[in-house]
């Protein structure tokens, strides 16, 4: 799975031709997050397809960058995002971003990404 991180001038129609650059190319969107700052968006999200999402980004002109995402699971319960916080810390893994990927009967689970993904594997056991 890999996050794709595009920054967009913050000022309407802006993520709209984003979307539908991407619809129109048949792209679907698995997860999504954007957050406006200084004037800037930032818009983060997970496709369907990686290939076409990098095929459509780079013909469209847009500039973006790559990450891998690591898919885990937080179990139902106050503590469950901090055990797996505190495990990444243990681990010296910083977390870039965290994406709700959908929630069932027993828990959350959530995208990741962070900065060292082998290490985060090795304290997540993922």
């Amino acid at each position: 799975m890999t996050e794709f991180s595009v920054r967009l001038a913050n000022s309407p129609g802006q993520l709209a031709t984003l979307a539908r650059t991407l619809a129109d190319a048949e792209v679907g969107i698995e997860a999504f997050a954007t957050i406006a700052d200084m004037g800037r968006s930032h818009v983060r999200f997970i496709a369907d397809n990686d290939a076409r999402a990098r095929r459509v980004l780079q013909l469209a002109g847009v500039e973006f960058d790559e990450t891998d995402v690591l898919d885990t699971f937080i179990p139902r319960g106050t503590s469950g995002l901090a055990a797996m916080a505190e495990g990444l810390a243990r681990a010296g893994v910083n977390i870039d971003s965290m994406y709700l990927l959908h929630t069932d009967a027993q828990g959350y689970h959530i995208a990741v990404t962070v900065s060292d993904p082998d290490l985060a594997r090795a304290a997540l056991a993922v």
